[in-house]
């Protein structure tokens, strides 16, 4: 019987590489250098902002990968195709390479941007195959590392290069995955363990671990905080926190030696051995039938509907649902947070860096959310995943509404609705695709499922880029200062949110009765 060490050990390795797999939120601080060497204008960099996310569009192709190869492989594949992209430009931004064009830095930029695709594939797969009864708690938790990956790189510049150099930034995002990965590669497999053991403690443990390092990033992301902590010993702090879930399959590898120490000694006392030996050999061929019963109930016994393929997910009606509520919040969300430094500057607000850490703060938090609701109401009554997304676009939709107050106050506000709601989505949203589609084509499934960003990331930012300029007082510095700027965006973003809540409101009545046959 394979050791539940492993199973814990792969979830460990899953945060690691969430915790640097955040790549594309670097991209603000290189992207001014950029358009210096290429001399290209702000669209055009808007261009090179989207193309990151346009690499997710072929983000299938990672899923179909890992049902024909091995899953470090997969890893790998992911890793190297990060570091072509982003050591390319390294070399180019750093004067080591002088033929780069405008579009070869594009396609560089994309292929970076579905690297995370293959890295993400892989995180998603092995959390939900070795923890499938606890697949929402799991991937919860290791998703919320995302969140602070920023955090951990910003940490690392400040320490290693405090003027924040762009070639610093693309050198890491180069090399940090493809590090991190062949650490992790051994671990990212599946553990076919036949019953879960001490899932309760070993959660339970990993949750106060991981809220305990999310205050942690914030805390120390506040100013009164760095001017008495230097840059690396606030770093030294946040890789202690990472090495610290170690602690949970160091714990249970314990309990197993004791358990194998206690078991062995009472074999001593035991007389008839041949006897033991053919009840053990029974018993163990008895777990290992009904552990395989186990594994195969899980579908049955964890909400699972039915196991879809792609062509036929595409045939349905409640994908579509799905695809769109996801479109009109999580996408939503994610696009008002890639502009929210210029929605700040626009409202004269000064404290920008102060609501990108909220923002990133919220929405750690966010991603966690689904899972502590799902930990404590594990063996209870629970709601249906498109009921969680439900209650989630409500306050989202009433959150850019709010933003239409030029109030300070209800920017913040807003922001932290919006950033938590924007997580709990994206959290919730693996679990939605394994219930709704099924486990064994998730990879391709969900992939296809998230193209719904690159897809908004250019049909929202570029329709607010359009009004931003429309509305601007000075339209020949490229610069819009007013509540005006964003008024008639806001308006839209938060009519679309509400057009996402109705139909999410039809994919919960559409699955209410489906899900409590599951209950």
């Amino acid at each position: 019987m394979p050791s539940t060490t492993l199973q814990w050990l792969s979830l460990v390795a899953i945060i690691w590489l969430q915790a640097i797999n955040g790549t594309n939120t670097n991209f603000p601080a290189y992207s001014s250098q950029l358009k210096q060497l290429l001399s290209i204008s702000q669209m055009q960099l808007n261009n090179l902002a989207f193309a990151s996310d346009a690499g997710k569009l072929f983000g299938w192709f990672s899923g179909l990968a890992s049902v024909y190869l091995p899953l470090w492989l997969v890893l790998m594949i992911g890793s190297t195709l990060g570091l072509i992209g982003y050591g390319v430009q390294y070399l180019f931004i750093t004067n080591q390479i002088s033929s780069l064009s405008y579009w070869h830095v594009f396609l560089l930029t994309f292929l970076a941007g579905n690297s995370i695709c293959w890295i993400n594939t892989v995180c998603y797969v092995v959390t939900i195959r070795n923890f499938l009864p606890d697949r929402q708690v799991a991937v919860g938790i290791t998703t919320s590392y995302q969140g602070l990956s920023a955090k951990i790189y910003t940490n690392i510049v400040d320490a290693v290069s405090p003027h924040k150099e762009a070639k610093t930034f693309l050198f890491l995002n180069s090399l940090l995955p493809v590090i991190v990965g062949l650490v992790t590669a051994p671990l990212v497999r599946e553990i076919e363990v036949t019953s879960p053991k001490y899932s309760g403690v070993g959660f339970a443990v990993t949750f106060v671990i991981t809220i305990a390092t999310g205050i942690y990033a914030v805390l120390s992301s506040l100013q009164f905080v760095t001017s008495k902590i230097s840059s690396l010993g606030i770093l030294i702090g946040i890789l202690v926190s990472l090495l610290i879930p170690l602690i949970v399959p160091l714990s249970v590898k314990i309990k197993e030696l004791q358990g194998s120490w206690h078991k062995n000694r009472e074999k001593l006392r035991v007389y008839h051995f041949t006897m033991e030996e053919n009840t053990n050999e029974e018993r163990a061929e008895n777990e290992v039938k009904e552990g395989e019963e186990s594994r195969d109930s899980f579908e049955e016994e964890f909400g699972i509907i039915e196991e879809i393929g792609v062509k036929l997910m595409l045939r349905r009606i409640n994908f579509w649902l799905y695809f769109f509520v996801y479109f009109f919040g999580a996408t939503i969300g994610l696009v008002y947070l890639n502009n929210l430094g210029q929605i700040a500057e626009s409202r004269g607000c000064s404290g920008t860096s102060s609501l990108v850490s909220l923002s990133s703060a919220f929405g750690f938090f966010g991603r966690l959310m689904p899972s502590l609701m799902d930990y404590f109401y594990r063996g209870k009554h629970r709601i249906s995943r498109p009921a969680s997304m439900l209650a989630v676009m409500v306050p989202t939709s009433g959150a850019f509404f709010l933003l239409l107050n030029k109030s300070n106050l209800a920017l913040y506000i807003s922001t932290a609705i919006i950033g938590v709601c924007t997580g709990a989505i994206t959290s919730i949203a693996v679990s939605t695709t394994t219930e709704l589609f099924g486990t064994k084509h998730f990879s391709v499934n969900h992939n296809v499922v998230v193209a719904n960003i690159p897809i908004g990331s250019f049909l929202f930012g570029y329709s607010a880029a359009l009004i931003y300029r429309k509305e601007g007082h000075e339209p020949d510095h490229g610069k819009c200062m007013g509540m005006e700027c964003y008024k008639s965006t806001f308006v839209i973003w938060g009519s679309f949110c509400f057009l996402g809540t109705f139909l999410a409101l039809i994919l919960h009545a559409r699955t209410r009765k489906l899900y409590s046959q599951k209950q």
